[in-house]
């Protein structure tokens, strides 16, 4: 369920000269800021756990998130553009599993990578910090990666939606109000890191059985109802 074709497409159009940038950009700041908070705190946990958990995993996981599945097709459908690949012999579900992979890979490239090495420079992955941080990230850039992908597929406006839940669903309701915590990717990925590393600075307010669970739904229902809808636009980009 791989189309190399397709996945050298959506590579190109992800990693473009100007989504390069964008892309780059909050990695490149956040392993600025842990140059700087370690020159002037030194490798203290606490410091390196919050600021992993607050800019990068909050923050910039989510967005990259957003560009890259987003990006993967919103583009292709918003332009026309697609409806070339829709006249390909491709199952149109196919077309969705290889970009889903595509984003998920630049999502992890440009998301765990970069705290992984923050981690490092912080504390040198002083009680896990570094490992738990990137496992958790690991973990958000493939449900972030699916969950875009398929509001890249259904609206136009699936940057704008991808922001709001990124942003203020998970950032600010999941700060304020704790039942909504339960539906945070963010938390999800917490849980397995915390499992995975038994990193004590990294902690969830859901049960790893709840985060698996739901980590599994949504990216399984979000790539299906992607291919569905993918299904329903003619090559003409008609419905």
């Amino acid at each position: 369920m791989y189309d190399p074709t397709v996945a050298r497409l959506t590579y190109r159009a992800l990693l473009g000269r100007r989504r390069a940038l964008i892309l780059g950009a909050l990695p490149l700041l956040l392993i600025v800021i842990a140059v700087v908070v370690r020159v002037l705190v030194g490798a203290d946990d606490q410091t390196a756990a919050d600021l992993l958990g607050g800019l990068a995993l909050a923050t910039m996981v989510p967005i990259i998130g957003v560009i890259a599945g987003t990006g993967a097709i919103g583009p292709e459908i918003d332009d026309g553009s697609v409806v070339y690949l829709l006249s390909k012999p491709l199952k149109r579900p196919k077309i969705i599993y290889t970009k889903l992979i595509v984003a998920i890979g630049v999502t992890m490239a440009f998301s765990a990578v970069p705290t992984f090495v923050a981690g490092l420079i912080l504390n040198g992955n002083g009680q896990q910090v570094a490992v738990s941080y990137t496992v958790a990230a690991l973990v958000a850039s493939i449900a972030y990666a699916a969950l875009f992908l398929l509001l890249g597929t259904v609206s136009r406006h699936a940057v704008v939606f991808g922001l709001v839940y990124a942003l203020v669903w998970e950032a600010l309701f999941g700060s304020l109000v704790p039942g909504a915590r339960t539906l945070s990717v963010q938390q999800w990925a917490l849980a397995v890191g915390h499992k995975v590393t038994g990193g004590e600075l990294i902690t969830s307010d859901v049960s790893l059985t709840t985060a698996t669970v739901l980590l599994i739904a949504v990216t399984v229902l979000a790539t299906w109802y992607a291919g569905q809808k993918l299904r329903t636009l003619t090559p003409t980009g008609e419905e």
